[in-house]
């Protein structure tokens, strides 16, 4: 299932509507880094309010994808984590790491914005 990417001014929003396999999620990323560098995006959020299960391989994916975005010089936002997806990820051990995070879409583009001015 191809996961639709927006460009919103100079960010990229991937919207991800159902659960995805792991050939998906690679897809993704490929889909993702192709278009921040061909963009020249400054921020990427990946909205995951529709996803129910965040299982290891899920969240090591977008850890990945965060750090080759941050590669190219851009920052990236996960935003919607459900709070079911958030315990069970707590009772697993499944982190995010350092990706900022953000309550919906709204958040993620406030905190893009921000970055970029305090960069300028």
């Amino acid at each position: 299932m191809e996961v639709p990417i927006l460009k919103q001014g100079p960010f990229l929003i991937a919207t991800i509507q159902a659960a995805l396999s792991d050939a998906d999620l690679e897809q993704l990323r490929t889909a993702l880094v192709n278009q921040a560098v061909r963009y020249r995006s400054l921020g990427v959020i990946v909205d995951v309010t529709a996803m129910d299960v965040m299982d290891s391989f899920a969240s090591r994916m977008l850890l990945t994808i965060s750090r080759m975005i941050r590669l190219r010089g851009a920052d990236t936002v996960i935003v919607g984590i459900q709070p079911d997806v958030a315990f069970a990820m707590v009772q697993l051990g499944l982190t995010l790491e350092d990706i900022p995070t953000a309550l919906d879409l709204e958040e993620g583009l406030a905190y893009l914005q921000q970055r970029c001015r305090n960069s300028s």
